[in-house]
């Protein structure tokens, strides 16, 4: 069985879960990360797959456009697909975020009870998924999503770097550090 039934009226084809639809899911949350960078924000876009197989949320991130601090893709898309199957609890659901979620991420992750995360490139600075923290798989957790890493995750990860990579050499010339120094 093909993991793609293109018979969907929506436009969007239903993916089954593996590799193939993981990747296809991917591509969804990219488009997301490119309308990020469109309005200044960091590149990052998620989306979330309800139990049917589709798309209930779609996020990215808007910190810059909204001056939202809890601005990230993932809360953004999480808080979509409440809205959209009136339940706070994701039971069934996937997460699809480009970039490992961070810890703020994680945790709404865990809280909203997603069955699943899956995300693209790893963040071994910030990434709260097996990097640098681990909270959906830690024991004490009340429920703990399966977490799948690494999906596109060069594709993923150049849509960052092509994005920070001018404004570190922007700092660099000027003598300004980059990320900028908190007061």
């Amino acid at each position: 069985m093909s993991d793609v039934d293109d018979s969907r009226s929506a436009g969007v084809p239903r993916i089954t879960w593996g590799q193939e639809g993981y990747a296809a899911w991917m591509g969804l949350a990219l488009a997301e990360a490119g309308r990020a960078a469109g309005s200044g924000d960091v590149p990052i876009g998620a989306v979330v797959i309800g139990p049917g197989g589709d798309v209930v949320g779609r996020g990215r991130n808007v910190r810059e456009e909204r001056a939202d601090p809890t601005g990230h893709a993932e809360v953004v898309a999480l808080r979509e697909a409440g809205e959209t199957l009136g339940e706070w609890r994701l039971e069934g659901c996937t997460l699809v975020v480009t970039l490992e979620p961070c810890a703020m991420c994680a945790g709404a992750s865990v809280l909203a009870r997603v069955d699943r995360i899956v995300f693209g490139a790893w963040d071994e600075k910030a990434g709260a998924c097996g990097s640098v923290w681990d909270l959906p798989r830690d024991r004490r957790a009340l429920h703990r999503p399966e977490v799948v890493g690494g999906v596109r995750e060069e594709e993923c990860g150049r849509l960052l770097l092509d994005f920070f990579r001018p404004r570190r050499l922007d700092a660099h010339v000027s003598g300004e550090s980059w990320p900028p120094e908190g007061p």
